[in-house]
């Protein structure tokens, strides 16, 4: 994922990664989770350069950045984490081929939000997009998502970014 002042703005699937950085970044994944206890999924960011793989951090649920996931697999990092608490089965997870998403960042404060051009941003094929339903913004904040599918990982980011971009958000 691509982070801007330490917020997620990007994310994708596949992540292009060597088989010995896969194998590490499980290894970690494992070695972290282990112990920890509990019911559901973790999040476990960890950043990789070439072969060499780094902890960063862990959260006891879905993730931000696994927001992706709502678009790029059959069942999301949600369906997941609500399955595994719950005891129920989970299947084999299929991957949708290159996905992305990009988030809805706002500055400003109000709470009378409008959301304008929608009409463009979802016409576009293979792509979703999500609004919060956030009540109001004070300073900056995350208001949605929006998810995309395509032939490559820089298409579906272009393609994520594109219906962002879209979007016109009166304060």
């Amino acid at each position: 994922h691509r982070q801007e002042d330490g917020d997620y703005q990007e994310s994708w699937q596949p992540q292009v990664m060597s088989e010995k950085a896969l194998v590490n970044a499980q290894m970690i994944a494992r070695s972290v989770t282990g112990d920890l206890g509990g019911l559901g999924l973790y999040g476990v960011e960890l950043f990789v350069k070439g072969d060499h793989v780094i902890f960063s951090e862990v959260s006891p649920r879905p993730h931000d950045t696994g927001l992706v996931t709502l678009i790029s697999q059959n069942l999301s990092e949600f369906a997941l984490h609500a399955r595994a608490i719950l005891g129920l089965p989970i299947p084999a997870i299929r991957q949708n081929g290159p996905c992305a998403s990009s988030v809805l960042l706002v500055s400003g404060d109000s709470s009378q939000m409008s959301f304008g051009n929608l009409n463009a941003a979802l016409g576009r094929a293979d792509t979703d997009l999500r609004l919060f339903g956030k009540p109001e913004v004070a300073g900056k904040r995350r208001l949605g998502v929006a998810l995309a599918k395509d032939h490559s990982i820089a298409e579906a980011r272009a393609k994520a970014n594109a219906v962002i971009a879209d979007i016109t958000v009166d304060l």
